[in-house]
């Protein structure tokens, strides 16, 4: 049979309720096809959601035990879908009861570690986070458990997660978290590294730029710290050490705002200057930043040749002779 389509948000939003109820996107495509349908058997089922005969048995079993497919009384081989207001309402109501009585538990724990951790002995200010699996859990659980504010070191080698892997990143940025990145200059050799730097930041992270830093590190709300046993090298992490409220937290605090505070930015949130192109802004941000040419051409997609044609060009626009003289001009004249 003909199974309609549909717009991307209705789609979406039925799958925002049904994954509130535990049930992933299989259950949503086959419950969403047979709410469009007056009946349908197994197979049809199959060829509609383009899945496996077996699979959809199994996930048409799963919602007819929760009671939002039924079978039809003329037909017992054919299902119907159950009306989503009775069947899910109950469902809805039963998820957030649960999830009341889970944040009034949060509320009564976290108040049994507050008291536990006042009496915390100074060496007991920091966990020590043993194994690359475990490092990479505790990274994802700071960000997830973020209300306000993320602050992260970045350095040249990716010691644990690539950026594209780092889910709980986008899921924190989604929901109104701030990120305050500061990358070593090399950072900037990343393939693309400047496109992505100016996509996030709309949504609310902003990247500054040092020659160098001391070590990687992350901080949620600046009430919890990660920082792994090995700042630099090719030594693989095996380590990290989760830093609780103390002084060693201030410090650890005081050290990431003073980067910040020293830090270049590397993408402007306001408009770009008149005198000069959006292209030439970038080039030479990056080449201030102390990038090579080739590196600066990779990032921007040009060749060698037409970085330094561009930068003679800004010379001459400028009307100086060396290229410490364009950076001091650019500076003045709010290029850069």
């Amino acid at each position: 049979m003909p199974w309609p389509r549909f717009a991307t948000a209705q789609t979406t939003g039925a799958a925002l309720v049904l994954d509130a109820i535990g049930l992933d996107d299989e259950h949503t495509s086959v419950y969403r096809l047979l709410l469009a349908a007056p009946s349908a058997d197994i197979g049809e089922i199959a060829r509609g959601a383009a899945m496996p005969v077996a699979r959809v048995q199994a996930v048409v079993d799963e919602l007819e035990r929760i009671g939002l497919l039924a079978r039809q009384a003329s037909a017992p081989d054919r299902v119907v879908a159950s009306p989503p207001a009775l069947a899910l309402r109950p469902l809805l109501l039963e998820r957030e009861r649960r999830l009341t009585e889970a944040h009034e538990t949060l509320v009564q724990l976290s108040e049994l570690y507050r008291q536990g951790a006042v009496q915390r002995e100074v060496p007991d200010v920091v966990d020590v986070v043993l194994g690359p699996e475990a490092v990479r859990q505790r990274l994802g659980q700071l960000q997830a458990s973020a209300e306000r504010r993320v602050d992260a070191f970045v350095l040249r080698e990716v010691a644990l997660i690539d950026g594209s892997e780092n889910t709980e990143e986008d899921r924190a940025l989604a929901r109104g978290v701030r990120y305050r990145v500061v990358v070593e200059a090399s950072v900037l050799e990343r393939p693309k590294f400047l496109d992505q730097a100016r996509e996030v930041m709309p949504l609310g992270e902003e990247i500054r730029v040092l020659p160098t830093l001391p070590t990687r590190l992350f901080i949620a709300d600046g009430i919890l710290a990660l920082l792994p046993m090995y700042s630099h090298g090719d030594r693989k992490v095996s380590g990290a050490l989760l830093v609780h409220p103390s002084g060693l937290l201030d410090l650890v605090n005081a050290m990431f705002e003073e980067y910040w505070r020293t830090s270049t930015r590397l993408v402007e949130d306001g408009g770009l200057a008149s005198e000069v192109e959006a292209i030439d802004r970038d080039l030479l941000k990056l080449l201030l930043l102390g990038m090579t040419d080739a590196a600066a051409g990779a990032q921007l997609g040009i060749s060698v040749r037409t970085v330094q044609r561009r930068v003679a060009e800004l010379m001459d626009r400028g009307g100086v002779t060396t290229r410490i003289q364009l950076g001091a001009e650019a500076v003045r004249r709010e290029w850069v």
